[in-house]
């Protein structure tokens, strides 16, 4: 019997690379997508059973070659949407090549390499789409802006999608999965200082990918690991749009705060 084949962007570091590892436990084959090729080939070699792909995903070409990837594997069972990278800054005075680049990668690559995996799976009536969005996209937060509104498109798209393939009566899964804090090189990329967040807000991306694929196998469309964050998003969704937006501004605040002490 055949392995199941996934492919994972973003999969040099961080969330990606826990997906490919615990993904290749599992017995899947595995197509790697990041842009560091030698970071890339380095995991494949130790997993074993992997092609890398070299690719920048906000760069229109390299999409498509990604997609044509994605297409000419009739028997791909789950597409892990996981490249992503925060900018951190007031907006109108962060350039805009960073905020236009967030875009194209969590939007735009989301959408094309989530539609061609579709048409595979769909035509095999099976299969997996992780999107990995965050618990940003429950709020707003001064300094983030483009970060939050990017994840929260994320999540309605794969909610959508998801109700689009329980219409069609078609049994693809999809899910958004929206982390909080999480080990990994993602806050280091986006400038920002660990120690300006309290310890006990933090998550192993081991545990993050362990939720992920347990609610993908019962059918969530959204995953919120860990405890804390689930009754934190929780809460967000039951409290007033003034008292968000109150909140977000005092955490800007004390993370401000923070930053200025170390």
């Amino acid at each position: 019997m055949a392995k199941p084949l996934a492919l994972i962007t973003g999969a040099s570091a961080g969330i990606g690379a826990c997906f490919a590892r615990r993904l290749a436990r599992d017995g899947y084959r595995l197509i790697l997508v990041a842009r560091r090729l030698d970071r890339l080939q380095e995991l494949a070699r130790e997993l074993g059973d992997a092609e890398a792909l070299a690719a920048d995903l906000t760069d229109l070409e390299d999409l498509r070659r990604i997609e044509n990837r994605i297409a000419a594997a009739p028997d791909l069972d789950l597409l892990v949407n996981n490249a992503g990278f925060g900018v951190m800054g007031l907006f109108f005075e962060t350039p805009i090549d960073g905020q236009d680049q967030m875009h194209r990668l969590h939007v735009i690559a989301t959408l094309r390499l989530t539609h061609a995996a579709l048409r595979v799976m769909a035509a095999r009536r099976k299969g997996g789409i992780i999107n990995v969005s965050s618990v940003a996209a429950f709020g707003q937060s001064p300094g983030s802006v483009s970060y939050s509104a990017t994840k929260a498109w994320m999540n309605s798209f794969t909610e959508g999608l998801s109700l689009e393939m329980e219409s069609a009566g078609l049994p693809v899964k999809l899910q958004a999965l929206c982390p909080g804090f999480t080990y990994s090189e993602f806050h280091e990329v986006a400038g920002i200082d660990r120690k300006t967040i309290p310890a006990w807000l933090w998550m192993k991306a081991e545990d993050v990918v362990d939720e992920s694929l347990a609610g993908l196998a019962r059918g969530q469309a959204v995953v919120v690991p860990g405890r804390k964050y689930k009754v934190l998003v929780a809460i967000m969704k039951r409290l007033p749009r003034s008292v968000h937006r109150a909140g977000a501004r005092r955490y800007a605040r004390i993370r401000e705060q923070r930053a200025q002490k170390l």
